[in-house]
């Protein structure tokens, strides 16, 4: 869902995406598009994500933006 998400909100497909894909660097994911990139997460998901808990490391890659997710909506990440 994360990778779908991250698609619509670029509006294009995305390549093999991997926990240690950058966001900004590979994906080119920008400011701008953070704010897109949570809506359609947030309606996504059904969770509801505090903006002030959002750091620019949840951003850093793929894995560290599930993993904030994961949180996000009570889940315990998983191991490995």
């Amino acid at each position: 869902m994360v990778a779908k998400a991250l698609a619509e909100t670029l509006g294009h497909d995305l390549p093999d995406i991997g926990d240690d894909t950058r966001l900004f660097e590979d994906l080119s994911l920008d400011s701008t598009s953070i704010l897109g990139l949570m809506v359609n997460l947030e309606d996504a998901l059904e969770i509801e994500i505090d903006p002030d808990s959002i750091s620019e490391e949840h951003f850093a890659t793929f894995g560290s933006l599930t993993g904030f997710l994961l949180e996000a909506a009570g889940a315990e990440p998983a191991a490995g």
